[in-house]
């Protein structure tokens, strides 16, 4: 399975969805769905009573339920019951909840957006964007953001020309680039960030987005001047790649005495701006 995860807001709640590639559809998590319909402090236990009816009367879509790993609110990824569209339609049904009527147009409208994207990947940058922008981002940031996942998506694409294998040699590629510009590869520069499974690029600052898209395009500019043969003369032109952010960032640290790569994350970030703010 093919997996996105996302969270999807509806009237300014979150609710964690997966979406599955390989057979176009989203999964829901149940909890979320239910701490929306009823407003519930203790949806699990609400859930848990639920289910017993379910079961107690034989229902189809108690027996359709599956888990999923999704990402709670402490970083971490544990097994959460889901359903998918059809099935949360149903689940729907057995909540009382005056939420109801607009929730089952939410979520038609969730569907109907994504079958969209992936007919005009375009949308799904807008999709994005208007994300960010919900959560506090600043517009410059977004912009950066936004602009890394298309030089990223460029710079894969070209890996995958080149016969190179998503996953590990994709991973092993990327820890090169990051270590030669940064000095640091993905998984430390995540643990200076104070990072878990949270994405490295939503927490880089401006600056350190603008460099390592410096380092991606330069790697792909690289790769497609010399046509690498090998995966070993790709690790090269990774390195490579990664020296041109590299020299930009010395002399830019260069000129103003301070570090760029920092432990600012997204987090510190937005509540800096929001104490700011007040």
């Amino acid at each position: 399975m093919t997996q996105h995860q996302a969270l999807q807001l509806f009237e300014d709640k979150k609710i964690r969805t997966l979406w599955d590639a390989d057979h176009e559809k989203w999964y829901f998590s149940i909890v979320d769905t239910i701490e929306v319909l009823t407003e519930s402090t203790i949806p699990k236990r609400y859930w848990s009573d639920l289910k017993k009816k379910l079961s107690k009367e034989g229902s189809q879509l108690y027996e359709n339920i599956v888990q999923l790993k999704m990402q709670s609110s402490d970083g971490k990824y544990y097994k959460t019951d889901v359903v998918d569209t059809e099935q949360l339609f149903r689940l729907i049904q057995s909540i009382p909840s005056p939420r109801a009527e607009p929730f089952k147009l939410w979520l038609a409208q969730i569907a109907s957006e994504r079958l969209d994207e992936i007919q005009d990947p375009e949308l799904t940058i807008d999709r994005a964007l208007e994300q960010y922008l919900q959560l506090g981002y600043s517009q410059n940031w977004i912009n950066q953001r936004l602009k890394s996942i298309e030089v990223r998506k460029e710079l894969t694409d070209e890996w995958k020309s080149k016969g190179l294998k998503e996953g590990m040699q994709f991973a092993t590629l990327t820890d090169i680039i990051s270590k030669a510009w940064s000095g640091r590869t993905t998984k430390e520069y995540k643990v200076l960030k104070g990072l878990k499974k949270e994405n490295l690029r939503g927490n880089m600052t401006n600056t350190e987005l603008i460099l390592n898209m410096l380092a991606e395009a330069s790697t792909k500019d690289i790769s497609q001047a010399v046509n690498p043969e090998s995966f070993g003369e790709s690790k090269k032109v990774a390195q490579q790649g990664g020296n041109v952010a590299k020299v930009a960032l010395q002399e830019l640290e260069s000129k103003t005495a301070k570090k760029v790569v920092s432990e600012l994350n997204a987090k510190k970030i937005l509540n800096a701006k929001n104490k700011r703010q007040e």
